[in-house]
């Protein structure tokens, strides 16, 4: 199975700028295909310190994908720097100069000097035509077989090839080619027979520790992998198998995901995209249970989460002031007024690192208080984690 690794480039990325999204799609993708990922690297529009960044993954990972630096202007070093990394100088390429001049036309602009730039290529580079955007892609390996005799679309896989692949930084430009050119290639070249496959569990109400002492064998595993991602107030639980189909994969996870279940019992309340707002709001659905939420000191954080769950019958949420031991006859004037089955009240009182919790049910009040240790930025999720997964919780009978 071949080795990756990503290098983004762009001073505006270290400069915080802008978000750096191409890495995480990359990366999915990589993992869909098999190619084990062990490194990402974010460098500034520098030519020595990218082709140092491209040598020194060359040494370690077959295939290195950079992103971004491969626009028209004097900042965009890309190109050399790829060229420099193998020891050859740049070369003009007139059917990219061609293709560049037919896009920007498309526009109603006439190309100038400085997009001449982009029909450069590292020699022997295999230029990948960009139907998108003006900047061609590209790509080159370690070989010193001229482009003719090696077309990059029906190349025989060779267990030694490493391979730079420099793609557009552009988001749209960079998945577009992605799908239209890297990936068949990667699966010529490189003879991808296995996929990995990931499950997410998601857990609430035990911590990182809690959960590694329960389940700490199954992070030893190989294949499927098991580990842990903690979150504020939700540890998510990662399986990761190989395999060399999507059914065989799915039934590697299964295998492990049943005996996760098993010992984790309720903590679970999701996979992979399910949220707890909409598990919490699903429970009390299924138990014939309306709600209404009121929130306090948590500048709206509760009434956003419920905004975004789809899911459930919530009749109102409020965001108000309280003052400690208001709470809970707030809920309940709140619950008669909207003739509610349920109802969910959180007062944060940050000054004293403490939050008032109070659930109303058709059976019974509960009023709980919680002390909190971490960082006051995160008190609000915290709070709102804790208190969707007391709700789910008593909906599903559970506590």
């Amino acid at each position: 199975m071949p080795s990756a690794e990503i290098i983004t480039i762009g001073t505006e990325i270290l400069l915080g700028e802008i978000v750096d999204t191409n890495t995480r799609y990359i990366a999915r993708l990589m993992r869909g295909l098999g190619v084990d990922l062990y490194r990402t690297t974010t460098i500034g529009d520098n030519v020595e310190r990218i082709a140092e960044a491209i040598r020194n993954g060359l040494e370690r990972a077959d295939i290195v994908i950079t992103t971004g630096g491969l626009g028209p202007t004097v900042d965009d070093p890309t190109r050399e720097a790829v060229a420099r990394a193998f020891g050859v100088e740049t070369e003009f390429r007139p059917e990219l100069w061609e293709q560049i001049v037919e896009i920007v036309t498309r526009y109603g602009r006439t190309p100038g000097e400085n997009q001449k730039r982009q029909a450069y290529l590292p020699k022997g580079a295999i230029a990948i035509k960009n139907e998108v955007g003006t900047a061609p892609a590209f790509i080159m390996e370690n070989s010193s077989l001229p482009e003719e005799e090696m077309p990059w679309r029906s190349v025989k896989p060779v267990e030694t090839v490493r391979a730079v692949i420099s793609l557009p930084g552009v988001p749209k430009e960079m998945e577009y080619l992605l799908h239209e050119a890297v990936i068949p290639y990667l699966q010529s070249r490189y003879s991808l027979d296995q996929i990995i496959k990931v499950r997410l569990l998601h857990t609430a109400g035990a911590g990182e520790g809690d959960i590694d002492e329960l389940i700490g064998d199954l992070e030893l595993l190989s294949n499927p992998t098991v580990g842990l991602a903690a979150h504020t107030g939700i540890v998510d639980i990662r399986i990761a198998a190989k395999a060399g189909t999507e059914a065989e994969a799915d039934r590697m996870i299964a295998d492990v995901e049943q005996q996760l279940r098993e010992r984790l019992g309720t903590l679970v309340y999701g996979i992979d995209e399910d949220t707890l707002e909409e598990a919490a709001l699903r429970a009390a659905s299924e138990r014939g249970w309306n709600l209404v939420a009121v929130e306090s000191g948590l500048g709206g954080a509760l009434k956003l989460r419920l905004a975004r769950a789809r899911v459930g019958n919530l009749l109102a949420v409020e965001s108000v002031d309280l003052s400690a031991g208001k709470l809970s006859p707030f809920l309940k004037a709140m619950q008669e007024k909207h003739s509610a089955q349920a109802a969910l009240g959180i007062a944060a009182l940050p000054e004293k690192r403490v939050v008032e919790l109070a659930l109303i049910t058709p059976y019974e009040t509960r009023v709980r208080q919680r002390s909190f240790g971490g960082h006051p930025g995160l008190l609000p999720r915290w709070t709102v984690n804790i208190a969707l997964d007391w709700l789910r919780r008593a909906a599903e009978g559970d506590n």
